[in-house]
């Protein structure tokens, strides 16, 4: 059974950065892709960021060129470096793990961008 576990949510002057870390435990091996998708209030989940196992990498409109997608194979680590941020960015992010026969997700952590 696959385990996310997401950290470094918070809240954050519009401007500011934040980095968001999912920590991967279980049988991860032979995965498809991570992804990070979020969801505002009264919104529909959306997808931010996706990377498949060969490293390639997808952004929403929204967030492309402020965020950035990464991970750490030797942690079973995906992290989403935030720059730039907005207060649109303002919702509950999830990162989800796509793999053989598995399809996980995190608990989410809460990102408010506000002054």
């Amino acid at each position: 059974q696959v385990q996310l576990v997401e950290s470094g949510g918070g809240l954050v002057q519009p401007g500011g950065s934040l980095r968001l870390s999912c920590a991967a435990s279980g049988n991860i091996f032979s995965f498809y892709e991570m992804s990070w998708y979020r969801q505002a209030p009264g919104k529909q989940r959306e997808l931010v960021a996706v990377m498949s196992s060969s490293g390639s990498t997808n952004y929403a409109a929204s967030v492309k060129g402020r965020f950035t997608i990464s991970r750490d194979r030797a942690k079973n680590t995906v992290y989403l470096q935030m720059n730039s941020l907005k207060p649109e960015d303002t919702a509950v992010y999830y990162c989800n793990l796509v793999g053989v026969t598995y399809n996980a997700w995190g608990q989410g952590t809460q990102v408010t961008v506000s002054s």
